[in-house]
């Protein structure tokens, strides 16, 4: 119920039914606009919406007052009903006024004009942007997020369980915040990267199924889908295969999706990594567009081109309509661009009804010219643009270009969910060791299909890993994990670490394996990234109550601060002179 104590209703709640009735109204005034020589027209606006009052000229009441308004809700006058406002058809007269609380004036406008307002200044002031609608709808749609999560997890009969903050360092990829410790000089903690380790020592203990919605913290440089800290759905099942987590996920997922929507996705897409990277360049793709990566190397499987003659991988992308939006400054810059990501050049065929215009055509045999058109399918006017390298280098640097000319806004819809299956077990070679690199962390279980290649291909094992796409955001990812001393032992070997560095570095955590560690698999989204986009917002720190900035500061609380000295030497700690 919206009533207390102080108020009867809430300012977006009255309509026509309620004329007649005397309420009383809380909540801050938004405007005040004299009407006449004895009336104020007052908006008083809360979470759920404004309501007009009127009310003696002679009350002082200005922006952002906190104000208690009591009086009885009216029709308003003919002409003056406000269709833009779901409270537009009445007002409330009759009024008396009670000022709980005077405001200094704003230094911006507490409605949308804010929007334009530069972000340090909205986050210096974050208290007063939350006032704003927006704001207070993209916590309320995050607040709807999380209860649709939570109420999915536990219809499937998941135990939520808290893990600590406080953890040891793990080598776990992504930099640490560490924590240094008062009782024992030179040691320290570290924040959880994520609950990685004791999810799964929570399957050891026989949880069975556990989430928690968990905050991880990692010390990242910061970009529109990233922040030091961060929440995430954490999950971990027991006796379980991929289908069976990714069944459980993708519940969560849809249900929040229908709580902020009203509307249940249909059932999310799935597709191998290889067929990612062949298809979209990329392993995190965005369906919502086509421009799809078309094959070319047998095209040119006996080309006299240089620049073809020999490349392992030859791909192309089309952008239909587009060779007269291009001119030859865009091209290059297009060409530098696909530089920058690896390539060794790019090439840009206009489609005309003679050939191709290009400064490469005169290279192409007539029968090139026609096997392109055929699959590209590409009609006149149509901009093609085509890399010849190695295979990974093709996809990846094509994936770049097909984003930057076609994807739309990450909220913009249609929603299209799509889980990434089957990743590489290793990608790349250490430069220095000469080992494989994991893709995942080296708790990963291979694909049982390809345990015969550790010694003769490692680079082709596969894993049970998988991540959840929306709208080429990686929402999260997961996997099986190993729980078999003998195959962690040979996953430990291809990537060079001995039974003694095992023992040091994961001793506290694979001990426990030795008691009975059953097969279990998980997986962790964001929730500030599913939440930004069923916003319609392109930055996660419009769904953050008190987020940092780019830089990773707080203008509100001026974080990081220097500490006292008295807390450094508690800590047994000397700060260094600043490194230019």
């Amino acid at each position: 119920m919206s009533s207390t104590s102080m108020r009867t209703h809430q300012c977006g709640e009255l309509r026509s039914d309620d004329i007649g009735q005397t309420v009383s109204l809380t909540g801050w005034v938004g405007r005040r606009r004299e009407h006449g020589e004895h009336l104020a027209f007052v908006d008083l606006r809360d979470h759920t919406g404004i309501t007009q009052c009127v009310i003696n000229d002679d009350v002082d009441v200005r922006s952002e007052y906190v104000v208690r308004i009591t009086g009885v809700v009216r029709a308003r006058p003919e002409g003056t009903v406000n269709d833009s406002l779901p409270t537009g058809d009445i007002e409330v007269g009759d009024c008396e006024v009670e000022v709980l609380r005077k405001a200094t004036p704003p230094p911006f406008p507490v409605d949308a004009r804010a929007d334009g307002v530069d972000e340090n200044i909205r986050l210096q002031y974050r208290y007063l942007d939350l006032r704003r609608e927006r704001m207070q709808r993209n916590l309320r749609i995050r607040s709807s997020v999380n209860a649709a999560v939570r109420k999915a997890m536990e219809r499937q009969e998941f135990v939520e369980v808290e893990t600590p903050m406080l953890v040891p360092s793990t080598p776990e990829g992504a930099r640490e915040f560490l924590v240094p410790s008062r009782k024992e000089h030179g040691a320290f903690y570290a924040l959880p990267q994520s609950p990685q380790l004791f999810k799964q020592l929570l399957m050891v203990g026989g949880v069975d199924r556990y989430y928690q919605i968990a905050r991880c913290l990692r010390d990242e440089d910061l970009r529109a889908d990233r922040q030091y800290e961060f929440m995430q759905l954490d999950m971990e099942m027991s006796f379980v295969g991929q289908d069976d987590v990714l069944d459980a996920v993708s519940e969560a997922v849809l249900d929040a999706a229908e709580a902020v929507t009203g509307e249940r996705p249909g059932p999310i897409e799935r597709m191998t990594w290889r067929e990612a990277m062949e298809r979209f360049g990329i392993d995190k793709p965005d369906l919502r567009f086509g421009m799809e990566l078309i094959e070319l190397t047998d095209v040119f499987s006996a080309t006299e081109f240089k620049a073809f003659s020999g490349a392992e991988a030859i791909k192309g992308i089309k952008v239909d309509g587009a060779a007269d939006d291009y001119g030859r400054n865009q091209l290059d810059k297009l060409t530098d661009k696909a530089k920058s990501a690896g390539a060794k050049g790019l090439v840009w065929l206009k489609c005309t009804d003679e050939g191709f215009d290009s400064p490469v055509a005169k290279f192409l045999s007539d029968d090139e010219v026609a096997a392109v058109k055929a699959a590209m399918e590409a009609q006149t006017g149509d901009l093609i643009l085509i890399v010849a390298d190695d295979w990974m280098t093709t996809c990846e640097v094509l994936g770049t270009l097909r984003n930057d000319l076609g994807r739309p806004p990450v909220h913009q819809g249609p929603y299209r969910y799509v889980w990434i299956v089957e990743f590489p077990l290793f990608v790349g070679v250490d430069k220095e060791s000469g080992r494989p690199k994991p893709g995942h962390h080296p708790f990963t279980m291979p694909h049982p299909d390809d345990i015969d290649k550790f010694e003769t291909d490692p680079m082709a094992v596969r894993s049970i890993a998988y991540d959840l796409v929306l709208n080429g955001w990686e929402l999260g990812s997961g996997s099986i994990r190993i729980h078999e001393p003998e195959l962690q032992k040979k996953v430990f070997t291809a990537l060079g670490i001995t039974d003694e560095e095992a023992a040091r570095k994961f001793g506290f955590f694979l001990n426990p394996f030795e008691y009975g560690a059953p097969p279990h698999g998980g997986f962790a989204f964001g929730l500030d990234r599913l939440v930004a986009i069923l916003a319609g917002e392109e930055n996660i720190r419009e769904v953050i109550a008190f987020p940092k900035t780019q830089n990773g500061t707080d203008p509100m609380t001026n974080a990081p601060v220097e500490v006292d000295p008295k807390q450094l030497a508690d800590l047994n700690l000397k700060v260094l002179p600043k490194i230019d």
